[in-house]
């Protein structure tokens, strides 16, 4: 069976960019005129996915509304024959069917997962964390359904992580299978460097075979008083195999206001209109 439906959880507090997600979702926060969340919605749909779940929370409606259709917005813009902007926002509402499931506790990205468990039934399903965005001709997300096609386990996205950044991934212990593959071992969430498998960092894109559920349903809280999605993972390497793969690509955590800076400059140098003046503003700055 392929991969159609994904999850995206984006319930999360957003704590690193307070204060301003304290009304706003940190999902939501604009590459330039484009909203986080809608490059991510952009990665499943060009891997195949037809079918998404959004894990949302309190004083996440904004998402909602953005990928919702806004009749006062296209009338306005309707009157003032303004049809580009016109084919834009009506073409965001019907990107692909979106769900919205909430996350009534924010119990952790395990239980974010869980929450979608009589949505997706018995079908494998990607998972996208709302925040993190990947560049790649071959978007991270349709990486991974690949090699679940191959060996029909779920794949978790990893990447080499600086060791003073150990401490905030779930950190894996493969056994080399191929170029960029691994088969999982272990897997520990957040561990002190010293004591980390390697540096091996699970990053945010993941495919699930449906037995996931049955182990994030027995895994206890753990880090941070959380369900932990490492924790089953964890549990479930030990019933049939998982993957980790070095995936290929430009990943930006847009949750981490460094990440979000890189992301706002390299995407304002993709654009034609933008690069010549950006570049000459960051020349007069590293003048100075």
């Amino acid at each position: 069976m392929t991969v159609k439906k994904a999850v995206i959880p984006a319930a999360g507090l957003g704590t690193r960019f307070l204060p301003v997600t304290k009304s706003m979702p940190k999902e939501m926060l604009p590459i330039i005129d484009v909203p986080v969340i809608h490059h991510v919605v952009q990665e499943a749909l060009a891997s195949g996915i037809d079918d998404i779940i959004i894990i949302t929370g309190r004083s996440k409606r904004a998402i909602e509304d953005y990928f919702d259709d806004s009749p006062e917005l296209e009338m306005h813009l309707a009157k003032k024959h303004n049809s580009d902007l016109l084919d834009m926002v009506r073409e965001i509402s019907s990107l692909i069917d979106i769900h919205y499931i909430r996350q009534k506790e924010p119990l952790g990205l395990g239980d974010a997962v869980l929450r979608a468990e009589k949505h997706i039934c018995d079908d494998p399903f990607a998972v996208l964390l709302g925040d993190d965005i990947i560049k790649n001709n071959t978007p991270c997300t349709r990486q991974l359904i690949d090699i679940y096609n191959r060996y029909r386990c779920s794949v978790l996205a990893v990447e080499n992580v600086p060791e003073e950044m150990v401490s905030s991934y779930g950190i894996i212990n493969g056994r080399p299978l191929e170029d960029m593959l691994y088969l999982l071992e272990d897997i520990v969430e957040k561990p002190k460097v010293e004591d980390a498998p390697s540096t091996l960092g699970a990053i945010g894109r993941y495919v699930f075979t449906p037995e996931i559920f049955d182990h994030l349903k027995r895994t206890p809280r753990g880090v941070g008083g959380e369900i932990q999605l490492t924790d089953g993972i964890r549990s479930l390497k030990n019933s049939q195999n998982v993957y980790a793969y070095e995936f290929r690509g430009r990943r930006y955590d847009t949750g981490d206001r460094m990440g979000y800076i890189e992301a706002i400059i390299d995407f304002a140098l993709d654009q034609d209109e933008l690069q010549d003046d950006l570049r000459a503003y960051m020349r007069q700055v590293l003048e100075r």
